[in-house]
This record gives C-alpha cells, sequence and structure tokens, in this order.
C-alpha cells in the first residue's frame, strides 16, 4: 500500500473514525484503524463493540492499493503534528510509515486476520436535514441521564412517523423530559415506522460529527442504528427498553402561563444562581400585578435576586423553583426570542415551550418547593 494526501485531510479522517474506538480493550485489534485504498479512495474504519464508524477520502492520490491496520490513536497524534502539506504513506514490510516535510514516523502493523468485519449499514428508513438533526439532538440530550445503572434513560429515543413524515427525539432522566419533533423523508422502499433507543452520548457524537448540511440517511434494524452522510457512515448497536410516553406527563389543564424574554432570563438564572450551593432552588414568583417575575437564590444572609418582565395570561400569580442547573439546561435548549412557560404549581410539572406554543421542541421540568428565603 502506498497513497499520498494533505495532512489536512489525514487528519480529518483518523480523527473522524478515531471517535469509536475504544479506551482500552481485551482484545487489541480493536484499537486499530483500518485504511483501504482498494477501489482508487482512501477509506478508514474504526469499530469496538457497541459503534462503527467509516469515511471515504476521494482527495488521497493511490500509489499501490492495499489495506493495512495500525493503532489508531496512535495514528491520531502523528497526524496532529505533521506538518502541514503533503504526506506519503506506505507500508513496508511490517511498518506503517507516515512521512511530510522532513519529518518520519513508522508505527507496527496489526494482524489483519483478526480484525472483525464492520457491520453493514441497516436499512435505510429515510432522511433528514444535518444540521436540524444535530440541533435537535443537542436539544434532548441535555435531559438524558448520566446514570449506567439505569441504562434505558441514558438514552434518546427516536421515533420515526412514516404517516406523518416526522421524526420525534426524546430523552429524560426522570425529573426532567425534553421532546424535539422534525420533518423526514421516509425512503421509497422500507420507509415504515420505528421506535427505537439509541445512546444519547454516541447520538450526540455522531450529529455532531456528520457535518452542518446536506441530508442524513438514517438506517434503523432491531438491533442497530446507522446514519451516512458525505462519505460518512456510521453505526452504533441500540439500547434495550423504552422510555416512558410523554403525551399524558405533557398534558397539562390550566396552567399558569408566563412569556418571558429568553436571553434576560438565562442571565437573571447565571446570576442568581452564584449563591445556590450545590442544588438549592431558583426561586421565580410570577406577579400580574407589575407583569414580573422575581427571581431569587440563596439563604439567610446569602441570597442574590433579580426582577425581570414577564407576561402573564390571566391573572393568576405562581410561585415555583427548579434546580439550577436543569433549569439552565432547558432554558439554553431553546433558540426562540421569547419562551413560554406552563406551570401547575409548586412542586408540580413545569413546561418550557417556544413563544408560539410550538409542540415542536418541549422541555418538562419538575419543580420543588419554594425555599424559605
Amino acid at each position: 500500500m502506498e497513497f499520498r494526501i494533505e495532512r489536512s485531510a489525514l487528519a480529518e479522517a483518523v480523527s473522524w473514525a478515531a471517535r469509536v474506538l475504544p479506551v482500552r480493550s481485551p482484545v487489541p485489534v480493536l484499537g486499530g484503524l483500518l485504511l483501504d485504498t482498494e477501489g482508487g479512495r482512501l477509506r478508514v474504519s474504526g469499530l469496538d463493540y457497541e459503534a462503527s464508524a467509516r469515511i471515504d477520502v476521494e482527495a488521497a492520490e493511490v500509489l499501490r492499493p492495499g489495506k493495512v491496520l495500525v493503532m489508531g490513536r496512535r495514528l491520531l497524534d502523528i497526524c496532529k503534528v505533521l506538518p502541514e502539506g503533503p504526506v506519503e504513506c506506505a507500508v513496508e514490510g511490517s511498518r506503517f510509515t507516515v512521512s511530510g516535510d522532513g519529518a518520519r514516523f513508522g508505527l507496527s502493523v496489526l494482524p489483519l486476520d483478526d480484525y472483525p468485519a464492520l457491520p453493514s449499514l441497516p436499512q435505510v428508513r429515510g432522511t433528514v436535514e444535518a444540521a436540524e438533526f444535530a440541533a435537535a439532538v443537542a436539544d434532548v440530550a441535555v435531559a438524558a441521564g448520566r446514570d449506567d445503572t439505569l441504562p434505558a434513560l441514558t438514552g434518546i429515543r427516536l421515533g420515526l412517523d412514516a404517516e406523518a413524515r416526522t421524526m420525534t427525539l426524546a430523552a429524560t432522566d426522570r425529573y426532567r423530559f425534553a421532546v424535539r419533533t422534525l420533518p423526514w423523508k421516509a425512503a421509497a422502499a422500507g420507509g415504515e415506522s420505528a421506535d427505537v433507543l439509541v445512546s444519547a452520548r454516541r447520538l450526540t457524537e455522531i450529529a455532531r460529527s456528520l457535518g452542518r448540511s446536506g441530508l442524513v440517511s438514517v438506517a434503523l434494524d432491531a438491533g442497530s442504528a446507522g446514519f451516512e452522510h458525505a462519505g460518512m457512515r456510521t453505526t452504533v448497536r441500540l439500547l434495550d427498553g423504552r422510555l416512558p410516553r410523554h403525551d399524558k406527563l405533557f398534558a397539562m389543564e390550566n396552567p399558569a402561563v408566563a412569556v418571558v424574554d429568553r436571553a434576560r432570563l438565562v442571565e437573571a438564572v447565571k446570576r442568581v444562581s452564584v449563591v445556590a450551593d450545590g442544588d438549592s432552588p431558583v426561586q421565580m414568583a410570577f406577579s400580574a400585578a407589575d407583569n414580573s417575575v422575581h427571581l431569587q437564590a440563596g439563604y439567610e444572609d446569602d441570597v442574590a435576586s433579580q426582577r425581570l418582565p414577564a407576561t402573564l395570561e390571566g391573572a393568576q400569580e405562581m410561585t415555583v423553583a427548579f434546580n439550577p442547573g436543569y433549569l439552565a439546561d432547558a432554558l439554553a435548549s431553546f433558540e426562540e426570542p421569547s419562551l413560554r412557560l406552563l406551570m401547575m404549581g409548586a412542586g408540580q410539572r413545569a413546561m418550557v415551550t417556544g413563544e408560539a406554543g410550538s409542540d415542536a421542541h418541549r422541555h418538562l421540568l419538575m419543580s420543588v418547593k419554594p425555599p424559605l428565603l
């Protein structure tokens, strides 16, 4: 094997494929990246027991086709320090060499026969806009659980509705529940509905890495999900179990509704949270008398407060309190200038949506009893 390529193109491909490599593995070859120059292009692939990644690079000049398996993280470290400009890569006996602008590196070659075959892409169910998909995943991932003893809650529900032509992403850690709905285009064949659970960490990495333009192909089967975009293909094993349905949780009868400027509310929450020890709550007292919300946090003499304009729909007043981190995450996941807060009362459910009340993005929070300040 021998090929030439620009350092930046090689580094980008190696970095993208190396995302899935295990940090530690009892199987040494799983720490390797497979470089394949058959067909006149460079293909870089990696996998572990949960995920796989493959990227095709057309910018490589193939001088001698072939395959080689080398330690992926070591190759990535080399790519980071290579001089800018063209790079020459070749297999010389039992060593893979990388050289450019006078710098030269050698890597031991791993046994190809011991390397497992990459999983194939599942059945393509349809396509979704890359930028919208990445934004939606980021919006709901903040609500996913971090406790590995409850693996289902560490996932994002990915639901495909072929009839409505919508994709629904949802995540919850039992204390909050985020849902995003976005349009998608079903494939001509195999475009039926589906409902699966994907690791939030893995799906976030995938969505970030696929780029911000063009269409992403979404593929699903009984055990895995696959995504393909612009020469990049990745698969991830599905999680067992299901998330609770959000329909009944999100149904709120006669809530108190307030509209607040999002940017000012984000800054106010950040400001008053400075004195909130640990997870001590941020209290929000909404007043219809002067159309305001009074934020306050802390205890006794260590307190902070700020008042902001807020429009209450109806004359009902409301005081609620939230975990400051959960509240900040919810507010930051929206981009609209103003937000609607639907509240059932202290210690009960509260909903954050865009000002127009669209169901496309909703974030449910459990409020806590307001502290005695």
